[in-house]
């Protein structure tokens, strides 16, 4: 059973920073592509930033390049999102994703694994 548990989610105030996590267990991580969505109130789930398994490729979105920074430790099972200059248009529910391919995709139906959500609330 795979299990992704996202934390470092809060209320911030616009122009700051945060940095969530999201710790998997129970795959071979190093081998899982991993995803960053987000869904406001009322709105559809989308896209925010993918990563490969191992090599550090990258995807964003354009709503968020040259603000948020994905990374991941492999040795610790983790993905990580810097996010900076958070907008109010930020504040979602942040969902941590992995898909059994080592290739970053932005499809959300690409992600078969998910965590339980994170939430950001950016205040203006």
């Amino acid at each position: 059973q795979v299990q992704l548990v996202e934390s470092g989610g809060g209320l911030v105030q616009a122009g700051g920073s945060l940095r969530l996590s999201c710790a998997a267990s129970g795959r071979t991580f190093s081998s899982d592509a991993m995803g960053w969505f987000r869904q406001a109130s009322r709105k559809e789930r989308e896209f925010v930033v993918s990563i490969s398994s191992n090599d550090g490729r990258t995807y964003y979105s354009d709503s968020v390049k040259g603000r948020f920074t994905i990374s991941r430790a492999n040795a610790k099972n983790t993905v990580y999102l810097q996010m900076n200059s958070l907008k109010p248009e930020d504040t979602a529910v942040y969902y941590c994703a992995a898909r059994q391919f080592s290739d970053p995709s932005n499809r959300r139906t690409e992600y078969p694994f998910w965590g339980q959500g994170t939430q950001v609330t950016v205040s203006s």
